[in-house]
């Protein structure tokens, strides 16, 4: 049985040399300032805004942190990279906020071609999408809390659904399995009808269509449950991506101004709790559930590798999968491999200034994350001073 030290920096940061290890330093320590983030967010806007050419600049330092590449073609020699340390890739087209149908398309045929890019290719094991990225935001608000459709706006539903079920048709045609990202909570309920409906169809044999469950929001123990034993009735397998979730302080705020029930958890406790509670349940029903453990949490990765041995679960059981992102938390993702743990990174890719609102959302989380910069810092930190040493 294997187990995991996180605290070997020298695995953590065998894919970096001393030039990219300190650049990498000096990134965390401006994130870990948030004055200075939003400041650069501010002046960083601003020259995109007054058409500024500031793309080199950005993508030899935050973007080149944080991505794999401004296209599909760039991104799979990321992959082929961290392949190199026997981490996979998940291919994830970052670009947010479109509004139109003629961009939905766009976007839709894109995750199609991430797919065509992970059939056969070990390198890539996961494709990604967000159903914001083909739907408006609005429409699925809408749909969420269940209000009349005009004509029009009927026929623009069955246009994203239809997006959905050919991006799914196509992964399982392909072979190739699919994250569908969780987002806000008031358009999650429309997200989740879409997302079973396509394990119903996709995941009778294999496990193909993943949905994401937020374990920071008090209700989602119970819905992991449930969807299971609706999925089992239909003869499908249910594949979950396990997080805590990423939007506290707006889902906070909403519940606040719109006086409904805070859907987050009380504290960071419950949680944790309910995340461990995820992960143990998903692991009795290991036959017909898929995992993948999107953490940054050293204890909660530290946690399912025990849970793994105790149960004797290979450490290579491609239904179990370990996901961080693209440029944080090495120290698990790398240490994880070396123990011959299933891992995969988010890999963003797209054009600079259409990336642009997910880089400076990723600095702004790095702050808000309690302990993530200092962490990350602290471990650089160490493994520069090992190299000089040696």
């Amino acid at each position: 049985m294997s187990s995991v030290n996180f605290e070997n920096t020298a695995v953590a940061f065998q894919h970096k040399n001393n030039g990219q290890l300190k650049r990498s330093f000096w990134l965390f320590k401006l994130i870990a300032s948030p004055s200075l983030v939003k400041l650069g967010g501010a002046l960083t806007n601003l020259a995109v805004g007054l058409g500024i050419p500031i793309g080199w600049a950005i993508k030899k330092n935050i973007f080149s942190q944080f991505c794999g590449g401004v296209n599909i073609s760039e991104s799979k020699k990321a992959a082929h990279h961290l392949a190199k340390s026997g981490i996979g890739s998940i291919l994830d087209y970052s670009v947010e906020g479109k509004e139109n149908e003629k961009d939905f398309d766009f976007t839709a045929d894109e995750i199609k071609r991430t797919i065509d890019a992970a059939e056969n290719n070990n390198d890539i094991p996961f494709s990604v999408f967000k159903v914001t990225g083909i739907c408006r935001f609005s429409l699925l608000e809408k749909v969420n809390a269940k209000q009349a459709l005009s004509t029009n706006e009927e026929v623009e539903w069955e246009r994203a659904a239809g997006r959905v079920f050919s991006i799914c048709e196509h992964a399982f045609k392909k072979n190739v399995a699919l994250f569908v990202d969780a987002e806000d909570s008031w358009i999650q309920d429309a997200i989740d009808e879409l997302a079973e409906n396509m394990m119903v169809q996709f995941n009778q044999k294999n496990f193909i269509v993943y949905n994401t469950i937020q374990l920071y929001r008090h209700d989602r123990l119970a819905y992991l449950k449930a969807m299971h034993a609706r999925l089992l009735e239909k003869g499908a397998k249910t594949a979950v991506k396990l997080v805590r979730g990423a939007y506290m302080e707006k889902e906070r705020k909403r519940a606040s101004e719109m006086g409904y029930v805070d859907p987050i958890q009380t504290t960071k406790e419950n949680t944790d709790r309910d995340f461990n509670l995820a992960v143990d349940y998903c692991l009795d029903h290991i036959e017909d559930i898929a995992i993948c453990c999107g953490s940054h949490n050293e204890e909660s990765s530290a946690m399912l590798v025990e849970k793994m041995n105790a149960r004797g679960i290979a450490s290579n059981d491609k239904r179990i999968y370990f996901a961080q992102l693209f440029g944080m938390s090495d120290h698990i993702s790398y240490n994880l491999s070396h123990a011959n743990y299933n891992v995969a990174k988010y890999l963003p890719y797209g054009p600079i200034k259409e990336v642009m609102p997910y880089l400076l959302r990723r600095a702004q989380e790095n702050t808000s994350v309690k302990g993530q910069t200092g962490r990350e810092l602290s471990l650089i930190q160490r493994e520069i001073q090992r190299r000089k040493k040696a």
